[in-house]
């Protein structure tokens, strides 16, 4: 059963995964779990991204070289997979962040008093 928390919680607007995962790997290397941890950390726990979500977005970033993945030793006989940001995708995170500044910008035009 959900909280009034978790359905209040906002969704992640369409088209902005990507940036947002990539801007989290900005900071630093990190496997799945601490990249959905450290957009809600940032988003002052606004945000929430979904295993079902994220895995599927990462592999999309991985084909389009915007990332590369190790995976790496999480304790006694497990492993964790690494993502890192390549310069492809820092350079298409200022894309994304410009794209999404200009979009934002015209939808906050239309909808502030006249």
């Amino acid at each position: 059963m959900q909280t009034d928390r978790e359905r209040s919680r906002p969704e992640i607007p369409p088209g902005t995964l990507t940036m947002l995962v990539l801007k989290a790997l900005a900071a630093a290397p990190m496997h799945g779990y601490a990249i959905a941890k450290r957009i809600q950390q940032m988003s002052d726990d606004v945000l929430q991204v979904e295993e079902g979500s994220l895995y599927p977005a990462l592999q999309r970033m991985l084909l389009q070289g915007w990332v590369t993945a190790e995976w790496v030793p999480a304790g006694p006989r497990r492993r964790a997979r690494v993502y890192q940001l390549t310069p492809a995708g820092r350079q298409r995170l200022r894309a994304e962040v410009s794209e999404f500044s200009r979009v934002f910008g015209a939808i906050a035009r239309v909808i502030e008093p006249a």
